[in-house]
């Protein structure tokens, strides 16, 4: 179905003989947000790195299932890992630019990917700055160090290095919660309009973050997937008396 970006069939994640995602079976949505929700340990950030492999960095760790990004199984062994990163960029808790300019921050993951004419990287940092949101305020500053950006300044010049590779899905692991409330609001002004153009995973403990930001919400719970629909019912009328309980506080 094209208008399903991530397929997930019973798919689990062990760490050596612990079990820490339950045959987690759900369909994403191309070009909207969807949120994961649940208490600390639940699973989310386990499930969110399973989509660009990067819990195949850990080496306890071993998958079984399927998960099928535009009908691929990335999890199949005659798939190019770095060709599946490519295309899913990834946006930590933390912000964390590299120790370079603004400007070498923007452009680090296309220097990789080969290019080097100075008018094709000029564009693609004006492109990637602006879609974060961010150009006006850094513009005159492309020389400067990533470091003396306020925190808020340095997770959307992060979001602006995951857009310039031109991925098709982003992954957002908590993106605003090291954040003051007036970055959190920018950042989630900016997810709403990323949309347009990706497909975003977006894992935050916020509730309210949740209902406002994204489209889908899927609820874990101690490794399993207890509910996932569209963000108005799940925090309106929930099928799981479970779901009902972590969202209006009774635990979590």
């Amino acid at each position: 179905m094209k208008d399903i970006k991530i397929q997930v069939n019973d798919l689990s994640l062990y760490y050596g003989e612990k079990k820490a995602l339950k045959e987690i079976t759900m369909q994403v949505p191309a070009n909207k947000v969807t949120a994961l929700i649940g208490p600390s340990g639940c699973g989310k950030s386990t499930f969110l790195r399973c989509i660009n492999r990067m819990n195949d960095l850990i080496p306890s760790v071993s998958i079984t299932g399927q998960m099928l990004v535009e009908g691929v199984d990335i999890y199949d062994k005659n798939v190019d890992v770095v060709n599946i990163r490519k295309k899913i960029g990834m946006v930590f808790q933390k912000s964390n630019p590299f120790p370079k300019s603004i400007y070498e921050n923007v452009i680090y993951g296309s220097r990789i990917n080969g290019i080097t004419d100075k008018r094709e990287l000029d564009e693609i940092v004006e492109t990637s700055l602006r879609q974060a949101a961010i150009w006006d305020e850094l513009k005159d500053r492309l020389g400067d160090s990533a470091l003396g950006l306020s925190g808020g300044q340095q997770q959307r010049l992060c979001i602006a290095r995951t857009l310039a590779v031109n991925p098709d899905i982003i992954l957002m692991d908590e993106p605003a919660s090291a954040l003051d409330p007036i970055s959190t609001s920018k950042i989630e002004e900016l997810v709403h309009e990323l949309k347009e153009k990706y497909t975003i995973l977006i894992v935050t403990h916020n509730m309210q973050q949740a209902a406002r930001v994204s489209d889908h919400t899927a609820f874990f719970y101690m490794g399993e997937l207890i509910e996932m629909g569209k963000t108005n019912d799940i925090f309106t009328k929930p099928e799981k008396k479970q779901t009902e309980d972590y969202i209006t506080g009774r635990f979590g």
